[in-house]
């Protein structure tokens, strides 16, 4: 199988994986706050530990190989680059947080529709980085991304069909809806892994695009939301939990 089907696949599979994370509103209607927020820390901690070692160390690795004693101006400008991308997508296009409100232009879409696009925006840099670590060729490396992406897609999914159901939406739509949000990431997954594997010089690049975007995810979105109701060291402690899990993931896998 190729690096390039393989990235697809595993995005895929943890995109799907918000609406496996999504299925326990088939019993619930709600789940108290404490709970959401310290699964929403542990999905954050995920993200660091992938961000840090899936992404920002492989990707100076690379690109010492490629111009020695670059690697890390390299990936300094790629994470930037990535983290300025996510906030003027942030700044143009219309979504809504359930509990952060409103961001980007005014729109006259409704509020659920908002909502999906902020999921569908941010969920892109994670398919991203999933194809991006299977371009590098390193299989185990790429699962392990993946199956940490997935991890953290699962509170995200449950944080998606919630909100729905107290919407009045039913439970399978508000079920299908989460799953849909994560079905951007195989779109994700696929650019950064054809672009990786066609163009290899731009691999360390790549990566750290992939950091700094989910970087800024974690910073101005996940962890705020956490935070925003009185739960905050519930959800730091799910920060360190999901951040050893992802690290002892990328060392048992990678």
């Amino acid at each position: 199988m190729s690096n390039i089907t393989m990235g697809v696949l595993a995005s895929m599979l943890a995109g799907l994986a918000t609406g496996v994370g999504a299925l326990p509103a088939l019993v619930f209607k709600s789940v108290p706050d404490k709970v959401l927020n310290t699964m929403l820390g542990g999905a954050a901690g995920v993200m660091l530990a992938a961000t840090s070692f899936s992404l920002i160390v492989p990707g100076i690795e690379y690109g010492d190989q490629q111009w020695p004693g670059y690697g890390v101006y390299i990936v300094v400008f790629g994470m930037l680059a990535g983290a300025v991308f996510l906030d003027r997508v942030d700044k143009w296009l219309p979504h809504e947080h359930f509990v952060m409100g409103p961001e980007g232009p005014s729109s006259a879409l409704k509020r659920i529709w908002l909502f999906i696009i902020a999921i569908t925006i941010h969920n892109f840099p994670e398919g991203l980085a999933v194809g991006v670590g299977f371009g590098t060729g390193d299989v185990g490396a790429g699962t392990s991304l993946a199956i940490g992406i997935g991890l953290q897609n699962m509170p995200e999914g449950l944080a998606v069909a919630l909100p729905l159901l107290g919407l009045g939406y039913s439970r399978w739509r508000a079920i299908g809806i989460a799953t849909l949000t994560g079905l951007v990431e195989p779109i994700g997954g696929l650019l950064g892994v054809v672009a990786v594997t066609v163009f290899h010089p731009v691999l360390p690049f790549a990566l750290a695009f992939a950091a700094g975007a989910m970087l800024f995810v974690i910073s101005d979105e996940i962890i705020p939301e956490t935070h925003s109701k009185g739960k905050s060291r519930l959800a730091t402690f799910g920060v360190m939990v999901g951040f050893v899990i992802m690290m002892a993931l990328d060392n048992l896998l990678g």
